[in-house]
């Protein structure tokens, strides 16, 4: 009997401390990124990069990402997406002016890609893998990975077009907007 009622003083711990995280999300900045996995929970910063959070918003709503591959996964470093074509070379025909910031490329941040043209951010975005401070000051970060980076570490690794049959994100869904 005493064991019951620990396992049930557990249970009820362990769901108002899940309440309690739930709560004290804003749903509005939250990302669920669902990959085969598992899901992905991302917290975005509109007070670092407005506009690109803005944008990732819209995309997302619009269905954007849902079905788009992970293109170019280094071990240690990155995994890239946001690209309709799949080849790197895509977006959705609008750039985001950068936003750079003092905050650093650790593990799980989400950051944007671009070409050597600082404001030619679009649509696809890169999830740190490891430290990359080389980007530091460079890139817009525009979010970072709350929950389950476990499911990240485990996309697929490598570069289309040699990286045959690559990762997808499944679904990606501003929080606020979720039924699941």
């Amino acid at each position: 009997m005493k064991q019951l009622i620990k396992a049930c003083f557990a249970l009820v711990m362990m769901v108002g401390a899940m309440n309690a995280f739930a709560q004290d999300l804003d749903l509005e900045n939250t990302l669920y990124l669902d990959l085969k996995d598992g899901r992905v929970t991302i917290e975005m910063y509109p007070d670092l990069a407005p506009k690109t959070v803005t944008r990732i918003k819209e995309l997302v709503r619009q269905g954007f990402y849902d079905g788009l591959t992970f293109h170019r996964v280094i071990p240690g470093f990155m995994a890239q997406g946001g690209d309709p074509d799949g080849t790197g070379a895509g977006g959705s025909g609008q750039n985001i002016p950068a936003e750079f910031s003092e905050m650093r490329h650790l593990k799980g941040t989400l950051s944007m890609a671009r070409s050597d043209e600082p404001d030619s951010a679009d649509s696809q975005f890169f999830i740190c893998l490891g430290v990359a401070p080389h980007l530091d000051g460079a890139y817009t970060i525009w979010g970072r990975v709350i929950g389950g980076m476990k499911y990240v570490d485990h996309i697929k690794e490598g570069v289309v077009p040699e990286l045959q049959d690559p990762d997808k994100i499944i679904k990606m869904q501003v929080a606020a907007d979720a039924n699941s």
